[in-house]
């Protein structure tokens, strides 16, 4: 394969690695991070003279790599940094623009994965009764405990995707479109809020008082209020996600079945809150322990 010369310009090759990864059907999230991420090293490398891909060695990712660690950004962060980096490279390589990956031996900083953070039944009770009398909020904690759906999907949901006793997901990006069933729960609090919900020609579910689409920014905002006001700690409302998962899991719910209702792409993606349950049940009871005290 003849080396494209245009290509082999660090600058020049980031729009054509922006294009690779929106043909790997990538979200739009990660996107933006492997750009952010390539732009950085750019800038960089170019802060040394260094603007050609061909030029770069594994000494100078290893600069890279250190100075992010002198930014103080943490392990994890600059694992994902590598991720990015890496795939930037085998791109290039993929393209012919270099004959050696630089970043093959450039290995990742190891640090603890913290288990997923599970709520306890004395929270999530304590969650629903701060944020009852707001029934839009309680609607989407409602409907995140008792399904599982993702904050975006929250704020996606079309009135037309409320099916009597299940809602529909539409597919999004890289995650498959999905049917999840709905209990007497999550349909009631649904059933409340629709009811008083502002006149809007919009078909969005979730609205704001002037009737426009609640975003998921404003959905995260909200819900950490009335964390707050619950008095629950290190909470965010991701784990609402994954207190549904874990629940259905202790419960003896089939992984795959869950994989599925989750919108899982890989299986080992639901396995792996197995591996934390017994560790996090320990946690869960002790907070439990605690809220009682404070009583």
């Amino acid at each position: 394969m003849v080396r494209d010369d245009k290509l082999n310009l660090l600058a020049s090759a980031q729009k054509p690695f922006v294009e690779f990864l929106r043909s790997q059907k990538r979200s739009i999230s990660t996107i933006l991070a492997y750009g952010k991420d390539i732009n950085q090293l750019v800038e960089f490398l170019a802060d040394k003279k260094i603007t050609e891909a061909s030029s770069v060695t594994d000494e100078h990712l290893e600069e890279f790599k250190a100075n992010l660690g002198q930014q103080k950004y943490t392990l994890k962060s600059i694992s994902r940094k590598l991720n990015s980096i890496k795939t930037f490279f085998k791109f290039l390589k993929s393209e012919g623009v270099i004959d050696q990956d630089p970043a093959a031996t450039i290995s990742h900083p190891t640090y603890e994965v913290k288990p997923p953070r599970i709520l306890s039944k004395m929270e999530y009770r304590a969650l629903r009764d701060s944020c009852r009398e707001d029934g839009r909020i309680a609607a989407i904690v409602e409907l995140m405990l008792q399904t599982g759906i993702r904050i975006g999907e929250a704020s996606r949901l079309k009135i037309d995707d409320i099916k009597d006793n299940d809602i529909y997901i539409e597919s999004y990006e890289s995650q498959p479109a999905r049917t999840i069933p709905l209990n007497k729960a999550a349909k009631m609090a649904l059933d409340n809020y629709l009811a008083e919900r502002a006149p809007t020609k919009t078909k969005i579910v979730f609205v704001t008082k002037t009737g426009r689409p609640f975003l998921a920014r404003n959905i995260r905002a909200a819900i950490n209020r009335y964390f707050r006001l619950a008095g629950i700690e290190n909470a965010s409302v991701n784990n609402l996600r994954n207190t549904w998962l874990a629940y259905h899991l202790m419960t003896g719910t089939n992984a795959v079945f869950l994989a599925k209702m989750a919108g899982h792409k890989r299986l080992a993606t639901t396995e792996k809150y197995l591996a934390y349950l017994q560790n996090n049940k320990e946690k869960v009871q002790e907070r439990e322990k605690n809220r009682l005290e404070e009583l």
